[in-house]
């Protein structure tokens, strides 16, 4: 007799420390975490974190933890990961921060697991990129989130007019991200580069007691200056 498949339960976590677990999400999650001894995370550590914060009923020392993330270098890993999901038993999908699976290594063991008739369920949680549209005034009914940009300032400043060309051609809102610790040089070269009459949402420590979000001209940013985003996560958005 063939053993049914378990589920891929994509599990979403707080995007800011500096809030309550179930301020941020829907306590039916719990339910779910409740349920599950075997989980696949890009960090154990910031996942035994949540999990401890969330208050599981299990002990933390009692689950099994995989890490997939940018170490995950072959296929053959992630097949090993599924083997316990296609054996049977459930598995929950954890980032470090937010929805799993959305600009995120999670992503992988989602498809595979789509490729062997597994079960996928996402839950509900915050995603910043999605709570960023919400709140820009921006398009909302087409936008793309590009990831980062270049470094080097030539090849960054190329593919921000590639950005301001699909925005105004397609109206199209553009999202984008950069590591906090260069937040400003890139807030710096945007209102360098940009056309003054686009719009610029700047998106800082979203759901945190500290989240800053506002949306100006960049002639108006101009005049006012960088925000207070160095060293803070921070999503930025283009549009009109």
């Amino acid at each position: 007799m063939t053993k049914d498949k378990g589920t891929i339960y994509m599990i979403p976590c707080p995007i800011s420390d500096e809030r309550d677990v179930w301020d941020v999400l829907p306590k039916h999650n719990l339910e779910v975490m409740n349920s599950l001894d075997y989980f696949i995370v890009e960090n154990v550590r910031s996942a035994r974190r949540f999990l401890s914060r969330a208050g599981i009923e299990r002990k933390i020392d009692e689950l099994e933890f995989v890490e997939l993330n940018e170490h995950t270098t072959s296929a053959e890993e992630v097949e090993r990961m599924l083997r316990p999901v296609l054996e049977g038993r459930s598995a929950g999908v954890i980032s470090e921060a937010g929805v799993p699976g959305v600009a995120d290594p999670g992503a992988d063991i989602v498809a595979l697991a789509h490729r062997n008739g597994v079960r996928v369920v996402p839950l509900v949680g915050p995603s910043s990129i999605l709570m960023s549209v919400m709140a820009s005034g921006l398009n909302g009914q087409s936008f793309a989130f590009v990831g980062y940009l270049p470094i080097k300032d030539g090849e960054r400043s190329k593919r921000l007019r590639e950005l301001e060309r699909r925005v105004r051609d397609e109206r199209q809102s553009q999202l984008f991200i950069e590591a906090p610790y260069r937040n400003v040089k890139l807030f710096d070269t945007l209102v360098r580069s940009v056309a003054p009459t686009l719009r610029l949402t700047v998106a800082t420590d979203i759901t945190s007691p500290e989240e800053y979000i506002a949306t100006l001209t960049i002639a108006e940013w101009r005049k006012r200056g960088v925000p207070n985003i160095a060293k803070r996560p921070t999503i930025f958005l283009l549009g009109i």
